[in-house]
């Protein structure tokens, strides 16, 4: 990659702002609810056969905030087919 490329892509890089529902440091449950909401958003608005851009903010959010072997591991559920979290089962 060249230089110039990686400081205009530092430089462009945005991350989310304040949300007063997760007001700590520590973001992991914001994260996590955002990862959540992306996906019952996804959902959703599929079963509707309506647009899912709307539900981008959401994935915006958790890929900003998320560690990637995080959502890696979110993402290829056990091969039991469960993936964590009650709420995120039960949505789909």
């Amino acid at each position: 990659m060249k230089q110039r490329d990686k400081w205009t892509k530092i430089k462009n890089y945005k991350t989310d702002s304040f949300d007063s529902g997760f007001p700590n440091q520590n973001q992991t449950r914001n994260c996590w609810q955002n990862y959540l909401d992306f996906h019952h958003c996804k959902k959703a608005m599929t079963a509707k056969g309506g647009d899912i851009s709307v539900c981008e903010r959401y994935r915006c959010v958790y890929k900003s905030l998320c560690p990637i072997s995080w959502v890696s591991a979110w993402d290829d559920p056990p091969a039991s087919g469960t993936v964590p979290g009650n709420r995120f089962r039960q949505s789909l």
